[in-house]
């Protein structure tokens, strides 16, 4: 039985390469494509894959974001982050979300080949340059000292930070999550207080530095 695979990247020439390659195999079929958080969730539903790659940096809601959710849903979906950043914020940003694998885009597609598989079977695949230091960062944050200085954002607060970060005015948020008005200004008060700053570029800042966006999706 073939292995179905959702493809998530907000480059089109990715995904078209990736499933070209992917399809090569004899053991591996694409049964969907999108370009943000959003799509992978609705294809997910609709398509029900085995494999899901999916790029950290997408608009509107993250791959972060969208591996919480799916893994919520769908605790048997494998989640396999494929990104160009190596930052330690999106790395273990992915794994805490509940994915099982972290590639990078500069790997070699017998790499991808051979994660998208580890998976299959149960394993976690992390780029080889990666995983000494993913190591060290857990390490880290099981020190109680570590944790107690960790802002604590809800989901929803996650994503609305993301999008007041990529430069969405409230009124656009507001539409975008289907919530008034009203209700992304207060979670916007809630971030803020929470955070300690109170102006859109420390908040964007802080956004970059956790991995909720790089500004360059």
């Amino acid at each position: 039985m073939s292995i179905r695979i959702v493809l998530c990247d907000d480059h089109q020439i990715i995904r078209e390469g990736l499933k070209s390659l992917l399809e090569k195999q004899k053991d591996m079929v694409v049964v969907g494509e999108g370009q943000t958080g959003h799509d992978a969730i609705r294809l997910t539903a609709k398509t029900n894959p085995n494999v899901i790659v999916l790029d950290v940096s997408m608009p509107d809601l993250n791959g972060i974001g969208a591996a919480q959710r799916l893994h919520e849903d769908y605790p048997n979906l494998k989640i396999l982050a494929l990104s160009m950043h190596s930052d330690q914020h999106f790395v273990t940003g992915m794994l805490e979300a509940g994915a099982s694998g972290y590639l990078l885009k500069d790997c070699a597609f017998s790499e991808l080949v051979n994660a998208i598989r580890t998976l299959m079977g149960g394993g976690i695949y992390i780029s080889p340059r990666l995983a000494g230091n993913v190591l060290k960062e857990f390490a880290m944050r099981a020190n109680p000292a570590r944790k107690m200085d960790r802002v604590e954002l809800s989901d929803r607060e996650k994503e609305i930070l993301q999008l007041i970060a990529e430069g969405h005015s409230t009124k656009k948020i507001s539409a975008t999550l289907n919530i008034s008005v009203k209700t992304v200004e207060t979670h916007r008060q809630h971030i803020m207080q929470k955070i300690g700053d109170h102006n859109v570029a420390s908040l964007t800042k802080y956004a970059i530095r956790e991995g909720l966006t790089s500004l360059e999706s």
